[in-house]
């Protein structure tokens, strides 16, 4: 996402919440996070599908949608860092909070595809 953004540029995602992230930046992250997620399904030995690309698009999308979340707490509270373990970082939340957001979406997929007994399949299976 990064990389995008800088290369291409454009309008800004949500200027007032992190200044910095753009639409093409937010694009780019979306295909290149489902292209990464597909590797690694490919990699596992899973079939890659059109359900299996959809979540990855999904989780890719929510993983972004966490870091503007995180975001717009920091701003709403006055802080520049979520803490200081990762200095220069914004904190460990900075570093986590597109997979947890992700991982949450990734869960329920998996329980509401594939039950409690088997998320996995849930999310993976199609």
């Amino acid at each position: 996402a990064y990389s995008a953004g800088r290369a291409i540029g454009g309008p800004k995602l949500w200027p007032r919440v992190s200044p910095k992230k753009t639409w093409s930046g937010a694009l780019g992250g979306l295909i290149v996070g489902a292209l990464a997620a597909t590797m690694v399904i490919r990699a596992f030995g899973v079939p890659v599908s059109v359900g299996a690309v959809f979540v990855a698009l999904v989780c890719s999308a929510v993983s972004q949608l966490g870091d503007l979340v995180e975001s717009a707490m920091k701003r709403r509270f006055g802080v520049k860092d979520s803490g200081g373990l990762i200095p220069g970082h914004g904190g460990v939340m900075d570093r986590l909070d597109g997979f947890l957001f992700a991982a949450f979406a990734a869960a329920i997929i998996g329980i509401w595809r594939g039950g409690l007994a088997a998320p996995a399949a849930g999310l993976l299976v199609w």
